[in-house]
Formats: structure tokens, C-alpha cells, sequence
């Protein structure tokens, strides 16, 4: 295949998705650029359109806004963030009961094993699941249609209830307000870039979102401050996502599995609605805003829903802690706990 074969999917892609994110951008619908790309893009794909999500989007997207969310981390709000750690703990605690709530449905109601069940429900990055599923013996192909449709109905549906109830705008917290400056915002990017591929070089889970966050963050609390991430280049980031989210569907999914699809359907909406009451019990409890503990509690990508947090400007740091703990603690402990139940049920968890 010649180079420019394959370059001018990707292109007609981004094209087709921007022009789907500036359309929601006209409609004011919320986090438009990410939306709009997103449908845009799985329509294109369930058309059976000839696209491909450009090569290193995904990565390129986590990075840049990785990079704008670490310029939320300032001294004191971050102390206020890790002053809540139980807070964040208990989330990422709740996200691991809600999984097996999900596996319980998916291998019920459907002809799926629980082992596949299981690593389908964890919201603890999908890439990283289906790795995880494979080496016990899942179905990857399934994992990833599940892990898929959990972000798009949750990017879909929860900025569009949260705005409609009204809260949007209510943030207290407030990025480091740093004038742009071209040089300082490549030397920012630069790092956090590094620090995104250090991470992938040693294997650790969503690298380059985790990794750029780290820098950008450890780089505000030395008070570091190089240049602002332009509106536009979130935006930009926002489509590169998007693209890549809805580059994963294809008419095989709902053609070769229907009651599989169906009920995993069935399970994501259980979890969004189990998570905002949740949400609301945590809120009162905490004497925080309910909307900024429904984004910190919805079992969707952390990129996804931290990137709904800015937009909509409710408690970035805040949400943003909440889904790098519960990434972390379900990354590191669902291969452990999976384990664990297989044995005291005498190796028949698979079914």
C-alpha cells in the first residue's frame, strides 16, 4: 500500500470529525468537539465509509489534555485534593464493586463467560483490559466492544444531563493563568511528552495520559509556569480523541452479537445511574457539589471525563484525582482479586 493510502483515511477522518465538532460547537451542545467527533466518526464507520483514526491521535490528544489539566494542580489546591484521599479511595472502591455488578448482568443474561464478563465491566482503561482478559483466557474482541460502548453512552449521555440540570459554570477552581507563549508552551509540551513516554516505556497503564499529567502537574506545584494551553488546542485534542473513540465501531458489532450488545447496553446504563446516586450520597456526605461527584464517580475514560470536567468547570482537580486513583487501584488490583475469587470458587469462575 502506497503511504498516501493510508494517510488519506486519517484525513478524511479528522476533516469529517471537525466538521461534526464544529456543528455541536454552533448547537451548543455540551463538550461539543469531543461529541461531535465521536458520532461523526462511528456514523462514518457503521456506513461502512473507508476512514482510520490518524496513527498516535489517541496518544497526542491524552497529552495535550493531560498538559492543561496539570495547570489546574496549584499548591494549595492541590493540599485541598489530597486532604479528600479517603474520599478518592472510596470512589475507586465503589468502581470495583460496580464492576462485578456488570459482570453479574453480562454473563447472566447473555451466552458470555464471566471471566470475559468481568474484564468487559472494569472501567480501568480499555486497552488495558483486554491485555489483562487475554492472559486469562477472555474474548478480547468482546472486551473491546464493551470497553468502547461504556465511554461513548457515558460521553453522550452525562454532559448532556449535567448540563441540562444547570450545572455548568460553577467551578471554584481555576488553571494557572499564564499568558501564552509559543516557546514555553513547546518546552511544556516537550516534557510532559517525555513524561508520557517514560511511562510507556516501562509499561505502565494509559502512559501517556497518566505520564504527561504527572509532569505537568509536578511542574505547577515548583510554580513552573512556561505558558497556558490555548482553548484551541484543547478543542484540537478533544477531536483526536473523538476520532479514535468512534473509530472502534463497526457493523459486525451489533450484526455478530446482538443479545451481547444488548445487555452490555443494559449494564453501562445500570452503572450511570447506580454511580450518580452514589454520587449524591458521597456529595452530602462531603458537602461537595453533586454534579462534580457524578463526573468523579462515572465509570467513563479518565481522559474523557476529566476533559467534561473542564468544560464544564466543575472541580477539575478533584475529578481528575478521583479517575487517576480508581485507573491505578483497578489496574493493579483486578488481576490480584480475579485471581483470588477463582481460587475460592475451585477454579470454576469462567463458567
Amino acid at each position: 500500500m502506497k503511504r498516501s493510502e493510508g494517510v488519506r483515511p486519517a484525513l478524511a477522518a479528522l476533516a469529517a470529525c471537525s466538521v461534526g465538532g464544529a456543528i455541536c460547537f454552533l448547537l451548543h451542545t455540551p463538550l461539543p468537539w469531543m461529541t461531535g467527533s465521536l458520532v461523526t466518526m462511528a456514523a462514518l464507520k457503521f456506513g461502512g465509509l473507508r476512514v482510520a483514526a490518524p496513527r498516535g491521535g489517541r496518544e497526542v490528544g491524552q497529552i495535550l489534555i493531560a498538559t492543561a489539566l496539570g495547570l489546574y494542580f496549584t499548591p494549595p489546591v492541590a493540599r485541598e485534593v489530597l486532604g479528600r484521599w479517603e474520599l478518592l479511595v472510596v470512589a475507586a472502591v465503589f468502581a470495583t464493586v460496580l464492576a462485578y455488578v456488570g459482570a453479574w448482568m453480562i454473563s447472566s443474561w447473555s451466552d458470555t463467560d464471566r471471566t470475559t464478563a468481568l474484564f468487559a465491566s472494569v472501567p480501568g482503561g480499555a486497552t488495558e483490559m483486554m491485555h489483562l482478559g487475554e492472559r486469562f483466557g477472555a474474548k478480547a474482541d468482546r472486551i473491546a466492544v464493551a470497553q468502547s460502548l461504556r465511554i461513548l453512552i457515558v460521553v453522550v449521555s452525562v454532559p448532556v444531563v449535567i448540563t441540562w440540570w444547570g450545572a455548568h459554570g460553577t467551578d471554584d477552581y481555576v488553571a494557572v493563568t499564564v499568558p501564552f507563549d509559543a516557546r514555553g508552551l513547546a518546552a511544556l509540551l516537550a516534557c510532559t511528552a517525555a513524561g508520557g513516554l517514560a511511562l510507556w516505556f516501562v509499561g505502565s497503564p494509559n502512559p501517556f495520559m497518566l505520564g504527561a499529567l504527572i509532569v505537568a502537574i509536578g511542574l505547577t506545584l515548583a510554580e513552573v509556569q512556561w505558558s497556558s494551553v490555548p482553548t484551541p488546542i484543547v478543542n484540537a485534542a478533544q477531536v483526536l480523541l473523538g476520532c479514535n473513540l468512534g473509530s472502534r465501531f463497526e457493523r459486525a458489532f451489533v450484526r455478530e452479537a446482538p443479545r451481547f450488545v444488548m445487555v452490555v447496553v443494559a449494564s453501562i446504563v445500570a452503572g450511570i445511574v447506580i454511580s450518580a446516586m452514589f454520587a449524591g450520597g458521597l456529595a452530602w456526605l462531603s458537602g461537595l457539589p453533586v454534579a462534580t461527584m457524578v463526573l468523579a464517580t462515572a465509570p467513563g475514560g479518565i481522559a474523557e471525563m476529566c476533559i467534561t470536567a473542564k468544560v464544564l468547570q466543575l472541580g477539575v482537580p478533584l475529578v481528575t484525582a478521583a479517575h487517576v486513583t480508581r485507573v491505578i487501584i483497578l489496574v493493579t488490583t483486578t488481576g490480584p482479586l480475579f485471581r483470588l475469587l477463582r481460587r475460592l470458587r475451585g477454579r470454576q469462575w469462567p463458567g
